[in-house]
């Protein structure tokens, strides 16, 4: 799930190009290479600062901020929360 935009770093070894999962196999690539563009290092996406208001960059910092919004304090309250799933063909 990260591996795109890890992929999107400038020190990264596909220098802003992924595969994809549908290319997953133990002796060939398959699927489409596709260009996902450079927004900045292994850190910034990470950690931040960040330097496009798109959500590409500072994993950490998004993390945190949702654990906030929701009420919570620590990773491992947040891991045990509750998750509700809406039914997208239910219609009030």
């Amino acid at each position: 799930m990260i591996g795109s935009p890890l992929a999107r770093a400038t020190d990264a070894p596909g220098k802003g190009h992924h595969w994809g999962m549908e290319a997953v196999h133990e002796d060939v690539p398959r699927g489409k290479l596709v260009d996902l563009g450079i927004v900045g290092t292994t850190e910034e996406i990470l950690a931040g600062p960040s330097h496009t208001p798109d959500g590409s960059m500072n994993f950490f910092g998004a993390l945190r901020r949702a654990i906030a919004t929701t009420g919570y304090s620590e990773l491992k309250e947040f891991q045990r929360v509750e998750v509700t799933v809406a039914d997208a063909q239910h219609k009030r």
